[in-house]
């Protein structure tokens, strides 16, 4: 059979549907009869790796022309039609107006606690009927030959609708330069310098990543767990059936997802305002709320977090939705969590080591040796250099146990990515470097490989252009960089991106660079804050944002969109985005008190955990600098041998996984280990364990033991819950919180104890287990 037939006119070996339709687009709304030929099967089946691979499906025996893999089966169609309408004048429009509306929303608030992302998924559902009117109510009339009404709304145009939506949806990591130097370094530069800053960091990462499409894009073993729920709810709202999705009766896709997305919207209402102790369910430091060690194990603000629940999906699916990661990788993220955060992080804490006990044992800045947060404006000099003799004169900087440890895993995981990638994707990276689209053995690239692809030269222009911007930043404005630390910045994410894009295709959990980029900075420009943000975001959000790119066009290699479009509206999608976040974040600073304090805790929750975290790492590694924290005879100095368990480990599992070829040694994934827990702080147990114990009952019990209802719903369901938590989310916030400067409520809701009695507890105070004498200190006399 021909990779290339069209979905309504294949032969029987692989028919799923009949081809009598009344228009060319009624597949939409189609429902098919999944018919297989057995004669034919055993010549089309996909052969196997010649390389471990932990997602394959080695127990197949019946696919024809599809993926090796039960996820991809199950979210993504086997077919395409290249006639179907995309790049149209109603998908460019509604696509912009997405990229202008949810990157706002989200800067807005990435700058509060609990924060949301609101992602794609809400642009694909509000997007659904809109297309659907526009196609029935709008003339059918042309403007400069360009059609209005094209006819039915097609799920490619939805797709590069939502793709338009979500590629710039996350706040721009640039954008927190500029909240740092406005809040802790008192700088304020004007718009020029802020628009090439963002645009420069976000766009030189797409180039990067579209140069890196033959490895990261093209194989079927790069499958991109996040892609598959968006996979299944396109399908789910145009009706699409397909083989994999199986033949399970029961509820619709459709009506599960209406019936899941109702009641996940409703019921955030509940932990999200009513009874908020459902969200941080610290249910024993209620018992001993001034109990120091109970509050400390127990809590979630500030604790380790042995209280197990949350009742909240905006906090379970924190750092990602369990219900789109496999199983093995969620056991190896728990597994890193249980060993560094719930066993070495209370040793740590309990035996003050690093005089540890003197500050919480979990959080998000930096502290002095009076148990205070670090004043930074006492070590600064006027041009936001580092000045020693003030330093000396006040005091170290110290890191609670968790702070400290989250630096050590992130040293672990740089060196781990690449001793990872030199024993086990040697064999992957060098089959794929040779293989073209149409040479790959899998349907959706033989697919794909009939349109143009983007010439490799459009991408070059756009990194030179944002090369440029960025060369514009630093010699025009004073802060401190230099062109040759940018170079050096651009090439660290150039030998990262091909591991971290692998782990991350299979895994679902990137590795970060921001931790190693902060390190070498700091020993190359000591003593510049603005410096070391600027160099971390070239080095770090290269590769992050490449890798947002890849995964948007392993979406639309999924969905059969073609790549030109794809790639003008990544584009102009990234522009309008920045833009856009760069004048929300300079209304919020203009319009909201006390933003970035923590006076903002209990008025709106904008304190800015983020940037928080962003400043202590600029005061950390920009400020004073890594010589007085890491180098021999330092405090944290033996954090530094963290780089050497990274080394080591992996090397040890590929060894013995070669003595014991078919034990469960093959899963163990280290660089996953190490990095699936960076998010700690701001994250804490609260969002690992409830993601954990989800994760279990759904990629592994219902998986292996009801498969053909997970193949089913498991996508959708992830995809209901997101997108109901979401908007419901937007809608407590604005109609019952936002209005009357949060004032509605006072005296009534918010008072009672379901939203209360977390709050009064040592947990929430960040009470230390040790307190300093009136008029002493901790730690060393001289520094």
């Amino acid at each position: 059979m021909s990779a290339d037939v069209e979905e309504d006119h294949r032969d029987s070996a692989s028919s799923i549907a009949d081809s009598s339709y009344s228009s060319p687009f009624d597949r939409e709304k189609s429902i098919r009869h999944i018919q297989y030929d057995s004669e034919s099967l055993s010549s089309r089946i996909t052969p196997p790796p010649d390389f471990f691979d932990p997602n394959y499906d080695t127990d197949i025996t019946w696919l024809e022309d599809d993926s090796p893999y039960p996820e991809v089966r199950s979210a993504v169609a086997n077919y395409d039609d290249p006639s179907m309408p995309v790049n149209t004048l109603r998908a460019w429009l509604l696509g912009i107006i997405w990229a202008m509306i949810i990157p706002g929303v989200n800067e807005f608030y990435y700058f509060r606690y609990p924060s949301i992302m609101v992602g794609g998924i809400v642009a694909q559902l509000v997007s659904f009927p809109i297309g659907r009117m526009w196609a029935r109510w709008v003339p059918n009339v042309k403007i400069l030959g360009v059609s209005l009404n094209p006819g039915i709304f097609t799920i490619k145009e939805h797709v590069l609708i939502t793709i338009m939506a979500g590629v710039g949806a996350q706040a721009a990591y640039a954008t927190e330069i500029i909240a740092v130097q406005r809040v802790w370094y008192k700088q304020s530069f004007n718009f020029a310098y802020q628009w090439m800053l963002v645009m420069s960091t976000q766009l030189i990462g797409f180039s990067v990543g579209g140069l890196a499409r033959r490895l990261l894009v093209a194989p079927a073993s790069m499958i991109w767990p996040n892609t598959l729920v968006v996979c299944a709810l396109f399908n789910t709202l145009h009706s699409q059936s397909y083989a994999g999705m199986g033949t399970r009766n029961g509820l619709s896709r459709e009506r599960f997802f209406a019936y899941a997305f109702i009641s996940a919207a409703l019921w955030y209402i509940v932990p999200g305002y009513l009874f908020q102790a459902l969200s941080v369910f610290t249910w024993v430091c209620w018992l001993a709320p001034n109990n120091l060690k109970v509050n400390a194990l127990f809590g979630y603000h500030s604790g380790m977090g042995f209280s197990l629940l949350s009742f909240d999906w905006n906090q379970i699916a924190f750092i990602g939705s369990p219900l789109a990661t496999p199983w093995w990788a969620e056991a190896n993220v728990i597994a890193g969590f249980l060993i560094f955060y719930w066993f070495l992080a209370p040793i740590i804490y309990f035996t003050n080591t690093w005089n540890s006990q003197f500050m919480p044992i979990s959080a998000l800045g930096p502290y002095d040796n009076h148990g205070r947060p670090y004043n930074l404006s006492r070590i600064l000099n006027s041009d936001a250099t580092f000045n020693e003799e003030a330093y000396k004169a006040y005091s170290p900087l110290f890191l609670s146990a968790t702070f400290a440890i989250s630096y050590g895993l992130a040293f672990a995981s740089i060196t781990a990515t690449i001793v990872h990638a030199a024993l086990y994707f040697r064999k992957p990276i060098a089959v794929h470097l040779h293989r073209s689209l149409g040479e790959q053995p899998d349907i959706h690239a033989q697919l794909m490989a009939k349109y143009p692809q983007v010439p490799e030269w459009w991408y070059a222009c756009i990194l030179a252009v944002t090369f440029v911007f960025a060369c514009l930043c630093i010699k025009l404005y004073p802060t401190q960089m230099t062109i040759w630390a940018l170079i050096v910045a651009l090439l660290i994410a150039l030998v990262y991106i091909v591991p971290v894009g692998m782990i991350q295709a299979v895994t679902n959990r990137q590795v970060g660079l921001n931790v190693i980029t902060e390190l070498i900075v700091g020993y190359m420009l000591p003593g510049r804050p603005v410096a070391m943000m600027m160099f971390k975001t070239w080095g770090y959000i290269t590769m992050s944002q490449a890798m947002i790119f890849t995964s948007d066009f392993k979406l639309g290699h999924y969905m059969k969109i073609p790549p030109r479009p794809m790639f003008w509206c990544q584009i102009v999608a990234t522009i309008v985005a920045g833009t856009v976040q760069l004048g929300v974040e300079n209304w919020m600073f203009s319009n909201i008190p006390q933003i970035c304090s923590i006076a903002q805790k209990d008025i709106a929750g904008f304190t800015c955990p983020n940037t928080q975290v962003f400043a202590t790492a600029s005061v950390v590694f920009g400020v004073i600098g890594p010589t007085l924290q890491f180098s021999q005879n330092q405090l944290y100095y033996p954090l530094l041998f963290f780089f050497i368990l990274g080394a080591i480990c992996p090397l040890i599992v590929w060894l013995l996984t070669k003595r014991y070829p078919d034990s469960w040694l093959n899963y163990v994934n280290f660089p996953l280990m190490f990095t699936g827990i960076g998010l700690i702080p701001p994250a804490s147990a609260v969002n690992y364990i409830p993601w954990a114990i989800i994760g279990f009952l759904f990629q592994y019990v219902i998986r292996r033991r009801h498969f053909p209802f997970w193949a089913k719903y498991n996508y959708v369901l992830s995809a209901a819950l997101d997108a109901g938590t979401a908007i419901s989310t937007i809608l407590v916030y604005f109609v019952l919180q936002y209005p009357k400067n949060g004032e509605i409520g006072r005296n009534t809701i918010q008072q009672w104890w379901g939203n209360t009695v977390y709050k009064n507890t040592a947990d929430w105070r960040a009470a230390p287990l040790r307190t300093v004498a009136e008029g002493g200190h901790f730690g060393p006399d001289n520094w």
